[in-house]
Formats: C-alpha cells, structure tokens, sequence
C-alpha cells in the first residue's frame, strides 16, 4: 500500500504544474484526499481537499484562500489518481506539497475546511520551487 506525490519542480512566477497523488495496493475513489504543503521554516498547511465521492457528486471541494482561484482539486477514478492543477504560481507556493488520504471523511468540510488531523494516511512529498 503506496501513496505517491509527484509532478513538483522548478517554475518560475506565473506558470503552472500539475501535481498527482497516486495510489498503488488501494482504491482513491470514493476516498477523501488532501493536498497539504510545508514551506521553508513553516509548519504543514492543508490548502484543498475533495471530500468522499457520493451518488451524485466527485466530492466537495475545499480551498484555502491563499491558493483559492489558482489551484484546482479533481480525480480521474481510471488512473486511481487525484490531480492538483496550480495555476499562476508565486514564489510563496514553494514548499514541499504532499497528499493524505482521510477514511473516514472527516477532514474536508466547507465549515472547517482541511482538518489536517483526520487524514489518516499520508505519502511522501513532492518539492515545487517557484522562482521570482
């Protein structure tokens, strides 16, 4: 059981990645995911989360307001993967990004938004550097 952050790099401001949390012995869908990311000398912040999967929905999503309207959340349930598009990347956004997996969906709420400490199962991180 693996779950994988990468598609990080070296950008300069204004450009944009696409960060994927890949999942190998398990199923994504209909999971909760989290991206989470920690700057130089900063602590772990949550910045979006997809909420489980229902009948009707791929989940909620939550942004952090520092990264609302740039960064877009998704799943593609054939790759077992969910994807962080960043768009109009600062020199703010370096940090190593990561990607957790919450069971039991009580981490990504509209009221609360990322609750870091309900995510249950983590991977290894992915560096994203953005240059000025």
């Amino acid at each position: 059981v693996q779950l994988q952050a990468s598609g990080g790099g070296l950008v300069q401001a204004g450009g944009s990645l696409r960060l994927s949390c890949a999942a190998t012995g398990f199923t994504l869908d209909p999971l909760a995911v989290g991206w989470f990311r920690q700057g130089p000398g900063k602590e772990r912040e949550g910045i979006s989360c997809i909420s489980r999967r229902d009948m009707s929905t791929d989940g909620t999503t939550y942004y952090e307001d520092s990264v609302k309207g740039r960064f877009t959340i998704s799943r593609d349930n054939a790759k077992n993967t969910v994807y962080l598009q960043m768009h109009n990347l600062k020199p703010e956004d370096t940090a190593v990004y990561y990607c957790a997996i919450d069971f039991r969906d009580l981490g990504c709420t509209e009221v609360d938004g990322v609750k870091t400490d309900e995510f249950d199962y983590w991977g290894q991180g992915t560096q994203v550097t953005v240059s000025s």
